[in-house]
């Protein structure tokens, strides 16, 4: 796949299929992965690969506290308010994922049990976890975080997998750091999904939309 289709084609995906992915394909997109620029070339970045037992544990108890609707506490930050124009694409896809699902957006037990689904990683067999070290400027290390995550997320869809940068993979970080021992002096930044897309499920092909250029790009001439 040439880089041109890969990042057209890539697309957050949210439904796996359960069959798993080698050790040997992940570590081959991570080997690639690693040439991700940053900023001089410091390579902040450390992965952890959680599959398996560790993985299901996690699974189930991040989806208990999310119907339990016990409050996130993410190590990073999230948004809460966003600019006008910014909201109303977040607005849209979210309309555009439960359409696809057809969930009415009053329907809250089903938005919930899709809250739920996305804790679950939406039955993915493998979640890539990105850390950095207490010591880094979070500002320079997110933007590094985020350049290799794209790189992993386009080096996987080269090889026919799909991924899903998942937020709510990092909402209860306590539970990821009993199971799988991070050390105190590394902040959790975020989770991605990954694993073999169900191309037959709806919420896997809606049309997606991004802004024309003329809403973010200006010439200085």
């Amino acid at each position: 796949m040439d880089i041109n289709s890969a990042i057209r084609e890539r697309r957050s995906i949210r439904q796996f299929k359960k069959e798993t992915v080698s050790e040997k394909i992940i570590q081959d997109i991570l080997e690639t992965a690693r040439w991700a620029p940053s900023w001089g070339n410091t390579q902040p970045w450390e992965i952890y690969v959680i599959t398996g037992e560790t993985l299901e544990n996690f699974r189930r108890e991040n989806r208990q506290k999310t119907l339990e609707g016990i409050p996130p506490t993410p190590e990073v930050e999230m948004p809460q308010t966003w600019p006008e124009l910014l909201k109303k694409r977040y607005v849209g896809i979210g309309k555009s994922v439960l359409t696809s699902l057809s969930i009415p957006r009053e329907d809250k037990h089903a938005r919930l049990q899709y809250s739920a689904d996305m804790a679950s990683l939406f039955g993915a067999p493998c979640l890539l976890l990105l850390c950095v070290d207490k010591a880094i400027p979070i500002s320079y290390a997110f933007l590094d975080v985020g350049l290799v995550l794209q790189t992993i997320c386009l080096s996987a869809c080269d090889k026919g997998l799909g991924t899903c940068i998942l937020a709510a993979s990092v909402n209860y970080p306590q539970i990821l750091r009993r199971l799988i021992n991070i050390p105190s002096n590394k902040t959790i930044v975020i989770g991605a999904a990954i694993g073999s897309p169900d191309t037959s499920a709806p919420v896997n092909k809606f049309e997606r939309e991004r802004a024309p250029l003329n809403e973010f790009v200006t010439w200085i001439k």
